[in-house]
């Protein structure tokens, strides 16, 4: 695949920890999405692009205009896009693929690019630890408690769940935020055990927060994007090689 150039993207948490204060990452997030327009062949966001997502039958969070916007103009050009869902919009349901034409997935999925194997996902709830989540994600996704939440209204939905976004560290990650160790990072874990059954040259993830680049096998790398909070990093695939790179606008 001649003149590659795949953007990886994850946890901008726009939102959070207030509409007025998420306004200049979003500001910066979609110039970004200009510049990345005129070489992209394809564009990957791992989760979290909200700090709070919920789609009722007929209403979405308002807000966000400028972002959906870009993603739209950029999908429409031809170039494809890909959302994963994360822990704080994994309520996500058929809106961006039916109002931006974007395909959402909810689990891990591979993609082979220029013969390389890529493992892409959010990475939440993946590997050994991260016990408390886990339990958690079982209760969200739960059919039944989704049911319940959308009796709510969504001017008090929508306000709970921020509040609990941002204030519940489970749901927030906020005390994960370091590294842990390469034997103790989960992801890493969970990349050398997929390993031992196939091979990937790139297991791609968002989730833990901090831009991560770690061999994992002879011919396999882990690597974590950070984010769009403190970090403003993206990885690129130019069709060789995988880097991971700093936006500054």
């Amino acid at each position: 695949m001649a003149d590659t150039k795949i953007y990886f993207a994850s946890d901008q948490h726009f939102g959070a920890p207030t509409p007025e204060l998420s306004f200049p990452r979003e500001q910066k997030f979609v110039a970004w999405l200009d510049e990345i327009k005129k070489d992209a062949t394809a564009l990957f966001l791992l989760g979290d692009l909200f700090d709070f997502w919920f789609e009722y039958k007929t209403v979405v969070p308002k807000g966000f205009v400028r972002v959906l916007g870009k993603l739209a103009e950029i999908r429409d050009s031809g170039i494809p896009v890909y959302f994963f869902v994360g822990n704080h919009d994994l309520w996500m349901s058929d809106y961006f693929e039916k109002e931006l034409n974007i395909p959402v997935y909810h689990t891990t999925k591979e993609f082979i690019f220029n013969d390389k194997h890529f493992l892409i996902g959010h990475g939440d709830g993946l590997g050994p630890g991260d016990k408390g989540y886990k339990r958690m994600k079982k209760v969200f996704t739960n059919p039944f408690s989704k049911w319940l939440f959308r009796w709510l209204h969504p001017d008090l939905g929508v306000k709970l769940a921020q509040h609990l976004s941002v204030k519940n560290k489970l749901i927030s990650g906020a005390e994960d935020v370091r590294f842990l160790g390469e034997d103790n990072e989960w992801l890493v874990q969970y990349s050398k055990r997929k390993l031992e059954t196939k091979h990937y040259d790139y297991f791609v993830f968002g989730h833990r927060h901090l831009p991560m680049t770690i061999k994992v096998g002879e011919n396999a790398t882990y690597i974590n994007l950070g984010d769009w909070i403190g970090y403003f990093t993206y990885g690129v695939f130019d069709g060789i090689t995988f880097e991971l790179k700093e936006y500054k606008s």
